[in-house]
């Protein structure tokens, strides 16, 4: 970690801040609003850490925001990530060579597999001098948001094994501090972790956890990597460095961490002792219910000399995470292609959150080819999460050029093209009515053009005049892509009666409208990127999604009885304002009133 940090800073990616930050909410808030720079932010390194409410000053600095852009990732990654898609690519496609040439080629790429597995040494304690800590009190374990739960370790590598020992994994995983040496482990349904957690359950046992904090910055990404079911994440690094990762055995368990982390957590969990965890907000902009989930018995904590604790900030989009999941869109494209080989390249929007919508350009070689890529996509792997898929064919513009795609996707829209499918989901979904699945939806936009415009159009002051001649809970109105021959209306609506019912009401109207999106009075219509973000949230395909007379009706509201709703809608994660403005007052951060507004900073 401190080999990176001075590779940051030789690279101009990182900032320095010495004044006396907290780890509560101060420190969160300040990654956050730089993660919102895009290729302009830093890393941040934090020399002077404190808590002011414990009345405390921390030996170690903190770094966030590691991955804050392109050529961070390209660092970490020691080469370009399209570099390591092309070697992947390389692999998939190795076949029984067929003169000389081709065998050498063939010998010299099983020979440069050697490094991918990863060493093991004899202990912790034998490579490195590390010391041993008394809690986890010492460490700078931040807390994010405001209605938190509590302190939360964000960037932690968690380590578990299977319990016949003969599968490893490494993940990424949220661990709330319970206690001053007690973790709670947010490990969901889907993953690894949680089918070790059931075996060792079933027997009786208690299972290790370690988890490391800092190191190489290459170990935390590997650890969110998709890779498929019983791979050890850390044959990604190996394959990725071309060297391999070395281990060492931790000292209260059997599991081993890499050598060179800058703190080691060790524990045990008892498979029959669970606590509420959360509320927390995460990844997606809101926070997750507290809900029961395993305890981590902390057995012993060791930390370098000069160790640095890595965390992250999570919440509404664009975060570290975006550049994060740019490096696994990209080296995991090769692989997907295995299961889809028509799949010419896929896009995951940032402010679509990952798995809630995903950009797809294919080779449509016969009907219905774009919805068996969809089934496809929903049943393998972390791309089972998807909630939203849209097919383009090969002749639409680049996936990245969103305005050119969008326009592009609405002149060939046919509601008939929409397929409504139900399967599993992530858990930190809160749209669904159940948690772990729900609704999903497919768009084919793989036809031909429409051949007219059957619109007629008109501006938005009149069309929201006529709406509100409909329901005068209509607030506003604004149009999206209204050269195109199925425009995106969006309304705001005071929500007195369920949508579904006001879009039957509004159908009246249907020759000035083709996709209308209700959505809640406190949504800002002259921000589409957030617009998207909230709707692709906020909507479960089988229950929000109405489809008559050609037209379809899509409710981005919050949900509650109304629509037979019966969990708690969450909220949205919002700044502090009066952290924010007392950073700006000790000239910490900037006033920065347009990047403020453009993020929704503030409720």
């Amino acid at each position: 970690m401190q080999k990176f940090i001075k590779i940051l800073e030789e690279n101009n990616l990182l900032k320095v801040i010495s004044d006396p930050i907290d780890t509560e909410l101060e420190m969160a808030h300040i990654a956050y609003i730089e993660a919102k720079k895009g290729e302009e932010g830093k890393a941040l390194l934090f020399t002077n850490a404190i808590n002011r409410k414990e009345n405390k000053n921390y030996e170690f600095n903190v770094l966030m925001n590691t991955f804050c852009n392109k050529k961070a990732l390209h660092l970490a990654f020691g080469k370009d990530y399209e570099e390591v898609a092309s070697e992947i690519a390389s692999l998939l496609k190795l076949h029984i060579p067929t003169n000389f040439g081709a065998k050498l080629d063939f010998f010299k790429t099983l020979f440069s597999l050697r490094n991918v597995p990863p060493k093991r040494a004899k202990s912790l304690q034998a490579d490195f001098k590390f010391k041993t800590l008394k809690s986890l009190d010492e460490l700078p374990i931040l807390k994010t948001w405001s209605k938190d739960a509590g302190k939360f370790i964000t960037m932690g590598q968690v380590y578990t094994q299977s319990l016949d020992g003969t599968q490893n994994n490494l993940g990424m995983y949220r661990l709330q501090v319970s206690a001053q040496n007690e973790l709670l482990f947010h490990t969901q349904i889907h993953k690894d972790s949680t089918h070790f957690f059931n075996e060792y359950k079933k027997a009786g046992k208690k299972m290790p956890v370690s988890i490391a904090i800092g190191g190489d910055p290459l170990y935390i990404w590997c650890a969110q990597a998709p890779l498929p079911k019983g791979i050890f994440e850390l044959l990604l690094y190996g394959f990725i460095k071309k060297h391999p990762a070395q281990l060492v055995k931790c000292e209260s368990n059997e599991l081993f961490v890499p050598k060179d982390s800058d703190i080691v957590i060790e524990g045990f969990v008892d498979t029959n002792e669970f606590k509420l965890e959360g509320p927390f907000g995460d990844h997606t902009g809101f926070y997750t219910p507290a809900e029961l989930f395993p305890v981590i018995k902390v057995e012993k904590i060791f930390a370098k000399k000069n160790a640095v604790y890595q965390a992250t900030v999570v919440g509404k989009p664009p975060l570290e995470d975006r550049v994060m999941g740019l490096g696994t869109e990209r080296v995991f494209l090769p692989l997907l292609q295995t299961t889809t080989p028509d799949l010419i390249d896929y896009k995951m929007p940032e402010n679509g959150v990952f798995h809630n919508l995903i950009l797809a350009k294919i080779k449509p070689n016969y009907p219905a080819h774009a919805q068996q890529i969809m089934h496809a996509f929903w049943g393998v792997g972390q791309m089972s999460f998807v909630k939203h898929a849209v097919f383009v064919d090969e002749k639409a513009p680049s996936l990245e050029d969103y305005e050119a795609l969008i326009l592009h996707i609405l002149n060939r829209f046919k509601a008939e093209n929409l397929l409504i499918s139900s399967g599993v989901c992530d858990q930190l979904d809160h749209a669904s009515p159940n948690a772990c699945f729900g609704g999903k939806l497919g768009l084919d936009a793989t036809n031909d053009e429409l051949s007219k415009d059957e619109l007629e159009k008109l501006d938005d002051e009149a069309l929201l005049e006529l709406f509100k001649q409909v329901d005068e809970n209509i607030t506003a109105l604004k149009q999206f892509f209204i050269q195109s021959k199925s425009p995106i209306t969006c309304i705001l609506v005071d929500k007195k009666t369920a949508h579904k019912e006001l879009f039957e009401k509004l159908l009246k109207l249907k020759k000035h409208f083709k996709i209308l999106i209700f959505l809640d009075t406190n949504n800002h219509l002259e921000n589409p990127y957030m617009l998207l973000w909230r709707v692709v949230n906020n909507i479960d395909a089988q229950r929000d999604i109405f489809i008559k007379d050609e037209c379809v009706g899509v409710d981005a509201s919050a949900k509650g009885e109304l629509e037979g709703y019966t969990r708690a809608w969450p909220e949205q994660t919002d700044c502090d304002k009066s952290v924010v403005d007392g950073l700006i007052l000790r000239n910490i951060i900037k006033q920065d009133k347009t990047l403020f507004d453009q993020f929704e900073l503030f409720e």
